[in-house]
């Protein structure tokens, strides 16, 4: 027969590993949003570095160069 204080832990320690759980589960997908946001930053920054070398080439009043196919 088990007594009130023996039930009352086993439900404090389902309760906390229910929460140790979910904590590792929402590490897991911070830790993957912050990969995605590292990989969306730089891909931004090579944007900005393509964008910055065409305005620079606009600016300086030269032409591009024709592609080699022509």
């Amino acid at each position: 027969m088990t007594t009130m204080s023996d039930e009352r832990l086993t439900a404090l320690e389902e309760r906390a590993a229910f929460q140790d759980k979910t904590i590792d589960e929402l590490n897991d997908v911070i830790a993957a949003q912050w990969r995605e946001i590292d990989r969306l930053k730089r891909r931004l920054q090579a944007i900005d570095d393509q964008i910055a070398a065409v305005e620079q080439i606009a600016r300086s009043g030269k032409a591009e160069p024709p592609p080699p196919h022509y």
